[in-house]
């Protein structure tokens, strides 16, 4: 995957149908998808995610489902029925949960004859640092991502969220096609924001990041075709620098 258009998601934090329609007919011929998280879901209900593909823009669905095996099956086969492009569990959530996540997504895909989404867990959230994770009780960042990248594989889902810094641990113990889905990146002289485990989006495609999600440097740049512009131009510098092309 060397196109640098479809390694990067814009996460759409924002409110209202205006900001999406006008960031997503802006963006959509740059960039490869669209995050909904759970502030434009919970402002605007299922609906955006008709609105974005209309304007021709992919779906990557961010709710971190995280609950019983059967509530998130049947939240994932709802998900995957509106012909979302990817979606997320948290591997937290147990082995079983994330596989029986898995197959109500084939089996719905399979049903309505729908391309299936790319299912994805969360490891450890890019804003948690070693001593947030000291008082949850859990190891390290890196110990706690790779421990979590191996059961999401396990269970069949196609790849992890994780810090761009953990990217090459998760490709040593799990693989080169297993997808890294890469927040917590900041272009050059952008503020860190509430991430504290980042990279630029340059050091991010060198480690072997499969997509790169990237929101308010984007969303409330004052130009934000210009941003999308100039991070793919970190990232072309990336990719050049880890092929020695």
């Amino acid at each position: 995957m060397t196109n640098m258009k479809e390694r990067l998601i814009v996460a759409l934090d924002v409110d209202t149908k205006d900001e999406v329609r006008r960031l997503v007919k802006m963006l959509e011929p740059y960039v490869g998808m669209f995050k909904v998280g759970l502030q434009l879901f919970t402002s605007l209900g299922p609906a955006i995610f008709e609105l974005i593909q209309e304007a021709g823009g992919k779906v990557f669905v961010d709710l971190k489902l995280h609950d019983i095996p059967n509530t998130v099956a049947q939240a994932s086969r709802v998900l995957t029925g509106y012909g979302v492009d990817m979606l997320n569990v948290h591997a937290s959530g147990g082995l079983y949960m994330m596989e029986k996540a898995r197959e109500a997504v084939e089996e719905e895909a399979l049903a309505k004859g729908l391309v299936k989404p790319k299912l994805i867990a969360v490891t450890i959230l890019t804003s948690l640092g070693e001593k947030d994770l000291e008082q949850i009780g859990l190891g390290t960042p890196q110990e706690s991502v790779v421990r979590f990248a191996k059961l999401t594989k396990k269970a069949g889902l196609d790849g992890v969220v994780a810090s761009p810094q953990e990217t090459k641990l998760i490709r040593q113990a799990c693989g080169n096609d297993f997808l890294t889905v890469t927040p917590g990146v900041r272009p050059l002289n952008s503020q860190a924001g509430d991430q504290k485990r980042i990279t630029t989006p340059q050091e991010a495609i060198r480690a072997g990041s499969s997509y790169l999600v990237i929101g308010r440097p984007i969303t409330a740049a004052v130009d934000p075709l210009a941003a999308v512009q100039q991070i793919i131009e970190e990232m072309e510098a990336g990719h050049v620098n880890s092929t020695g092309n």
